[in-house]
Formats: structure tokens, C-alpha cells, sequence
């Protein structure tokens, strides 16, 4: 294979949409000559003529010179028929997300390049062994997955078949570079990494609404402000497409032999079988109009009630004493029989923290400290709660000029049990290969813009903590979905580091 730093490297595109023209500006940007060959007549050069306005439109923002933008340019070539593509090094198919039109492709190409061309697909979905099965030359087939938009989305997927030679993999992640990406290599699994990992931050969520804990916009509240996420799942659902989603759901579940930790839940299919996908429908977990939420719902909770005063502690916690006094609660030696108890469980809900306390379960109200608490605080109660408990505690923290969200009873409040099983399934992909653990962080920050990889979300909760959140889960809903990974209990068991390779 020649080197991909060779000045005369020479790649070529095939898929003239959306996803083949980002891919064919960020390699032209990146210096490599690219052959752009479409099906469709005409098609590919109507994708040159798109991607060279955008080129053109970042030299009018100043992000790059026009001489920069004329050599990007000129790099990027129409090709009119697939012979055309005999002397690249390699090739990138961009075609429609259906195997059959993929490998009919690969087979193509196989015949007009040489032995030394690698063929990458930068399916989402497909198994790259599915794909390389129809070659000849197998070693030389590889997934290179980017992400939409491909020149604001930095990361590519490396993926390896079983089939697939280090020198292609090498190449490849060389390649990227090359593109200006931040290459991650990846195990040909289902959904590959992100599109992988991305489950937990969406089913847990529809779970969570399924169980009538929260609302959609409540839900997306506590994750933006105490977890800052940039988008909650329901939000990021809608701007993805339910119509994309869900089937990606059904895939990768039925990929990982039906594992319960990552499927969804009903709402979710009963959201795609309605027709509500999202933005491109205008109506989804939200209804829009102009581009924007309209209506929005509100996701703090309101009362008039006055604030408490004083509150005592269900069990000792220098945490829970400390934020009482920070909205202005005093703390008393002992339950006075009429005042709101506190208590800030790790895994339980407010129904056990009662029982295991001996806490009054109608006056009591927990409160999660596991999060950031300066902008929004998430405070949950038992059934048959005293609102008027409740209402006096929300007030205090809302005077101290948080923001209060009141949901119902559940194991791990919101955003304990969402980072849990972003975390614990995050230890899932590292325990079967299918990344090395700092390339999981790298990617679901890098794909998703999460504020903290899966495996960083364990340092963050704490190992222990997040072992006890996912076992209180599990006993208190008796499901085999909150199962805690072995990578995960070890590393607890042993105070190890949760990156400690196996």
C-alpha cells in the first residue's frame, strides 16, 4: 500500500449526498486529490459545484485563505464513470444504507482498482464483515464511519472486520488524520461505537418517562443543568429524526442478542408509529413551529407555599447539612415530628430510604447531590407524600435562586440512574474489545459532545457510588437491564481505576 502521506495519495468518493460531499471536502481540505463518481448522471457534479460554494463560503467567514480554498478545489474531480477510479489508493463508499446496493458496489470497484486499493464503507448501520464477504481481497475492506455533518463532526470510526489487515486499519487511521479527523479504531460490531454507546442516554430516558417518574422536559432539564449535557435525550431524539432512532434502536438490540440494557422502551415505538418524528415532522417529544419548541413545557415545579424553615436529616450526611444551610435551612438534632426530613440517597428511591431510615415517608424529601445543584436542584418524594413537605423544602431551594424539578418515586432519581447506565454500558464496550477505554471517551465525547466520557462518568460518580446505584436498581426492580458489567464490579471491588486495562 503506498503511504497515505505520499503527495500524490489519490482517494475517491462514491455517493454524491450529503454524507460523500462532506466527506470529499474534508479529504480535498486535507490535501488529498479525491475523484468524487455518483450513479446518478450528473450527480456527482452537481455535488463538486455544492461542496465548492462551501468552501467558498469559509473563505467570505475568514476560516480559511482563498488560496486555500482554490487548491481545496481544484484537488476535487468528477468522475463520470467508476473505471475512473483505477489508480486511487483508496476508495470510500457513500452509497444508500442497504446491503445489497453496498456490496454491489464493493464489487464494482473490486474490479477496476488494484490489489493494493483499500475500499472503506462509511455505513452506519451494515456490518462490515456482511459488506466484505462479497469480495475478493478481504483484508483490504474496512469501515470508515463519519458523522454528520462531516466537516463539524471531528471523529471517525475505524472499523475492523474479521478479515480486515492492521496495514488497512493503519492506513486508514492515517488517513483521517490526514482529513483533519481524530480517528478512533473500532470492533465490527452493531452500531459500532457511538451509535452504540448513544443507547443508554436515550432508553433510559423513555424508561424513565414509561415509569411516569418525569416528563420529557423535565428529564432534559436535569441532564442539561445538573449534568450539562449540551441537549437532552428527548431534545437530541427529536433533531436526530424518531424515524431514525428507533429502527437504530431495534437494530443494535437485536444485534447484541436482545441484552435488556439496551432496549427501549413503548413510548418510543408508539412515538415512531405515530408519525411524530421530530423536527422534520414538526411535532415529536415536542411540538415545534418556525424551527423552535413551541409552547415549551415547563419543567420546574411552582408553588406558593411558604418556604421551610428548618428540616431534619433522615441520616448523617456533611453533604445534605451543608447544602441545607446554602439555601437557608436550619438543621435539626432530631425530628421534631412536624418538620420536612431530608435525605440524598445513592441508588435508592425515597419508598426505601423511608423503610431503611425509619423516616416519616410523608414528610420526607430527597434530594440528589450527585450532580450540579447551582442552577437546578431534582428533589423526588414517596407515594402518598405530604405536598405540603414537599412544597416548603421546593420553595426554600427556589428562594436560594435554584431552579427545582419534583419528579416521582425512583431508584436513582433522574440523573444518577441515566450516568449510571451511560457508565455501565460504556464498561460494557470496554470489557468486550470493541474500543480501548480512552478511545470509547474520546469518541462519545467527540460523536455525541458529551461533557464526560462513559468511563470518566464512573470517576465522576465515583466507582463505588456507581456500582451501588446500578445494584439498588436492579434489586429494587428486580431487572436483569441494571445488571453491573464485570469491568465495572472488579474495578470497584479492587479500588482500581476504571481505565485499568483487562
Amino acid at each position: 500500500m503506498k503511504s497515505v502521506d505520499a503527495a500524490d495519495y489519490t482517494i475517491a468518493v462514491i455517493g454524491a449526498g450529503a454524507m460523500g460531499q462532506g466527506i470529499a471536502q474534508v479529504a480535498v481540505q486535507g490535501g488529498v486529490k479525491t475523484l468524487l463518481f455518483d450513479a446518478k448522471p450528473g450527480g456527482a457534479a452537481a455535488g463538486r459545484d455544492q461542496i465548492v460554494k462551501r468552501i467558498e463560503r469559509l473563505v467570505e467567514k475568514d476560516r480559511i485563505s482563498a488560496e486555500d480554498a482554490r487548491a481545496a478545489s481544484e484537488r476535487l474531480v468528477v468522475a463520470d464513470d467508476i473505471s475512473a477510479l483505477s489508480g486511487c489508493d483508496a476508495v470510500i463508499e457513500a452509497v444508500f444504507e442497504n446491503i445489497d446496493v453496498k456490496t454491489d458496489v464493493f464489487k464494482q470497484v473490486e474490479a477496476v482498482v488494484s490489489d493494493d486499493c483499500i475500499i472503506a464503507s462509511n455505513t452506519s448501520s451494515i456490518p462490515i464483515a456482511s459488506i466484505a464477504k462479497a469480495c475478493k481481497k478481504r483484508d483490504r475492506v474496512a469501515g470508515l464511519h463519519f458523522f454528520n455533518p462531516v466537516p463539524l463532526m471531528k471523529l471517525v470510526e475505524v472499523i475492523r472486520a474479521s478479515d480486515t489487515s492492521d496495514e488497512t486499519v493503519a492506513a486508514l487511521t492515517a488517513l483521517g488524520k490526514r482529513m483533519t479527523r481524530v480517528p478512533v479504531t473500532v470492533a465490527d460490531m452493531p452500531g459500532f461505537l457511538v451509535n452504540m454507546g448513544g443507547r443508554a442516554f436515550s432508553s433510559e430516558a423513555f424508561r424513565i418517562l414509561h415509569e411516569g417518574v418525569a416528563t420529557p422536559a423535565q428529564i432534559d432539564a436535569v441532564m442539561r443543568d445538573c449534568r450539562h449535557f449540551r441537549m437532552g435525550p428527548f431534545e437530541l431524539g427529536d433533531l436526530t429524526g424518531i424515524d431514525v432512532n428507533f429502527p437504530a434502536s431495534r437494530i443494535i438490540y437485536d444485534g447484541y442478542m436482545q441484552d435488556p440494557r439496551i432496549k427501549t422502551a413503548p413510548p418510543h415505538e408508539a412515538m415512531f408509529n405515530s408519525g411524530r418524528w421530530g423536527r422534520k415532522t414538526s411535532a415529536g417529544w415536542y411540538d415545534y413551529k418556525d424551527g423552535k419548541v413551541d409552547n415549551p413545557p415547563l419543567p420546574d415545579h411552582e408553588t406558593d407555599a411558604a418556604p421551610a424553615s428548618k428540616v431534619s436529616i433522615a441520616e448523617p450526611s456533611e453533604a445534605l447539612a451543608d447544602f441545607c444551610k446554602s439555601v437557608g435551612l436550619e438543621v435539626l438534632d432530631e425530628d421534631d415530628g412536624d418538620a420536612p426530613i431530608v435525605a440524598a440517597p445513592v441508588g435508592d428511591d425515597a419508598t426505601h430510604t423511608a423503610l431503611m431510615t425509619d423516616a416519616d415517608y410523608r414528610r420526607l424529601v430527597c434530594i440528589d447531590l450527585s450532580c450540579d445543584t447551582s442552577k437546578r436542584v431534582c428533589i423526588m418524594t414517596a407515594p402518598g407524600v405530604d405536598e405540603a413537605a414537599r412544597d416548603a423544602v421546593a420553595a426554600a431551594i427556589t428562594a436560594s435562586g435554584r431552579k427545582v424539578t419534583a419528579i416521582k418515586d425512583s431508584p436513582g432519581f433522574i440523573a444518577q440512574r441515566m450516568c449510571a447506565m451511560i457508565a455501565n454500558l460504556g464498561c460494557y464496550m470496554a470489557e468486550v474489545n470493541l474500543a480501548t477505554p480512552s478511545d470509547i471517551d474520546l469518541a462519545m465525547k467527540l460523536g455525541l459532545n458529551y461533557p464526560h466520557g462513559p468511563l470518566e462518568l464512573v470517576e465522576d460518580l465515583g466507582t463505588e457510588n456507581t456500582l451501588e446505584i446500578l445494584e439498588r436498581l436492579q434489586e429494587i426492580t428486580g431487572e436483569d437491564r441494571y445488571r453491573p458489567t464485570m469491568w465495572l464490579r472488579r474495578r470497584a471491588l479492587l479500588d482500581l481505576p476504571i481505565h485499568t486495562p483487562a
